[in-house]
């Protein structure tokens, strides 16, 4: 099935993790297997506690997708918002892959990247499929500004 990647502790080693499901509405019904859906889950960004990413995404039914068979959509929203205080226990980079979730059996990756805007103290988070040979163009982005009283720490 799907599997989701985050950064835990250094934000450069990637590690297993799943988000934490949201909730799913059905878009389609299907025979055998589950419906066509959309699903929204919520990612704690590893590198900076106080932020949350909701992330929305068609995921296939039928059979196949029941089995983690079927190449989900290229499809998908994000929102990252301010949940609590926000800490900086280490100076992040200026942009990063935070968590990467599988969207089929071999090829197709959906990704999260988190930059920093420096002169707005804002951290942008994109969203985008990745597929070995030919990636897609949808893309979706949000933005969380920081208090101008704490500075984004950046690695040297």
């Amino acid at each position: 099935m799907l599997a989701v990647a985050a950064l835990a502790g250094t934000a450069s080693t990637a590690q297993a993790a799943a988000g934490e499901k949201i909730g799913t509405v059905d878009t389609a019904f299907q025979w055998f297997g589950r419906d066509h859906d959309i699903i929204v889950e919520a990612y704690d960004d590893p590198g900076v506690p106080g932020v949350t990413c909701y992330v929305s995404r068609a995921r296939t039914g039928g059979i196949k997708g029941s089995l983690g068979l079927a190449e989900d959509r290229a499809e998908a929203s994000i929102a990252c918002r301010q949940v609590g205080p926000i800490s900086f226990p280490e100076p992040l980079k200026k942009q990063e892959e935070v968590f990467s979730e599988r969207m089929s059996i071999l090829f197709k990756r959906l990704r999260i990247v988190r930059m920093v805007d420096v002169p707005r103290n804002t951290l942008v988070y994109l969203t985008y499929s990745e597929k070995l040979v030919d990636g897609s163009p949808q893309n979706s982005v949000t933005a969380v500004p920081v208090d101008r009283a704490t500075a984004i720490p950046l690695r040297k």
